[in-house]
């Protein structure tokens, strides 16, 4: 390409320069925005500005349903976005007349087990629904029991996992009075981490494997931070080995530029 691209790091100067970006220019930093402000990274993407993070994988990271489209292959059967009643309608026959425990709703947007509800059934889920005390959109997951709880984390060549589990509710977060005890992933575990990231285009995250009792993973969501309240490493080795992993990917994009 002609000249040096234009190197953003930091969100001051991204809204600042944000016009003026053009094709080949590198966002080094997370983008904050605020809720709906989304269309953003899709206008960056189309502008051939480049994200690290990926634009794909901070998309990811704010939305469960795009998670749910993107990687519904690798998480729980009978995990879907509800994007209007029509869509409910349909997992109703989907569901038939499985008696099952319970139904979890995920609530977009909400974060640390906040937006996790529990319904008894899909019929009462589609009545919350049709009285409007449950608001598009959301994912509907089938509640299933005796699953383990997995959070991994995963930086460059560091990966590390704890099981969270909680004796008095569904909800395994740490902040709401689940415990941590760190385990080891087994190579399928592993491989399915590693297939996750590569689809959704994540430099690194923190993977949250649902664990059923015949050792079958499932994702349950991944995004590029969380909290690091049970994880062994300290947060500011952690924000070290974030920062490797951007400089490196900068650093390849830049050696790339220069050949070309």
């Amino acid at each position: 390409m002609i000249g040096r691209p234009r190197i953003i790091t930091d969100n001051r100067s991204l809204f600042q320069h944000y016009e003026e970006l053009s094709p080949g220019d590198i966002i080094c930093c997370r983008i904050r925005l605020r809720p709906d402000e989304e269309h953003l990274l899709l206008d960056l993407s189309s502008r051939g500005v480049i994200g690290i993070p990926s634009f794909l994988s901070q998309l990811c990271s704010r939305s469960k349903l795009f998670q749910t489209r993107l990687f519904a292959s690798a998480m729980l059967p009978g995990t879907r976005a509800v994007y209007t009643i029509h869509d409910l309608t349909n997992i109703l026959n989907e569901y038939g007349e499985d008696k099952r425990t319970g139904v979890i709703v995920k609530l977009e947007g909400k974060n640390a087990g906040t937006g996790v509800l529990k319904f008894p059934s899909i019929e009462d889920v589609y009545s919350q629904s049709t009285l409007k005390n449950l608001h598009f959109p959301y994912v509907v997951q089938p509640f299933a029991e005796m699953i383990r709880d997995i959070r991994v984390i995963v930086i460059g060549d560091y990966h590390e996992a704890y099981e969270r589990s909680n004796p008095h509710s569904f909800r395994n977060n740490l902040h709401c009075g689940g415990n941590a005890q760190p385990v080891d992933l087994t190579d399928e575990q592993r491989a399915l981490c590693q297939s996750i990231m590569s689809r959704g285009n994540f430099p690194y995250g923190h993977i949250d494997l649902m664990i059923d009792p015949d050792g079958i993973g499932y994702l349950g969501e991944i995004n590029l931070r969380g909290g690091l309240r049970g994880a062994r490493i300290a947060a500011a080795e952690y924000q070290r080995r974030v920062k490797e992993v951007e400089a490196e990917l900068l650093r390849q994009l830049l050696a790339t530029d220069e050949q070309v």
